[in-house]
């Protein structure tokens, strides 16, 4: 049995923080929490950098879910033309390496194409996994 909580956000920079808050109150005694705040605060960016969730009047949804062994972190845009996925960004780089973080550790990560946006999601496994 899964428990969610889902919140929306503006598609304002400065929710981003709001959004790791959020989700770091849920995830605090139940899983891995910096991950959880970690992939939450890359989603969120993406979506108000990258998606029609950043232009004005946008928004994004951010969903946690809580299993017996898993944390799924989800992040709901507005959309774009560009298709999540991984950069091929070097150190020097300041962007680009958000994804590869998330791939790094999650268990799976993937993303959903919706008519009129997209999900992109990550489950981290629980520390009493």
């Amino acid at each position: 049995m899964t428990t969610q909580w889902c919140r929306v956000f503006p598609g304002l920079p400065e929710e981003v923080a709001h959004a790791r808050h959020f989700v770091a109150a849920l995830v605090t005694d139940r899983g891995p929490v910096e991950d959880a705040v970690l992939v939450v605060s890359e989603l969120a960016t993406n979506a108000v950098r990258h998606t029609l969730s950043g232009s004005a009047g946008g928004r994004f949804f951010v969903i946690v879910g809580l299993g017996a062994d898993l944390v799924r972190i989800e992040v709901v845009d507005q959309g774009s033309e560009l298709v999540p996925h991984l950069c091929h960004a070097t150190e020097r780089e300041e962007g680009g390496h958000g994804l590869r973080l998330i791939a790094a550790f999650a268990k799976n990560w993937g993303y959903t194409i919706w008519p009129d946006g997209r999900s992109v999601w990550a489950e981290l496994v629980r520390a009493s996994a």
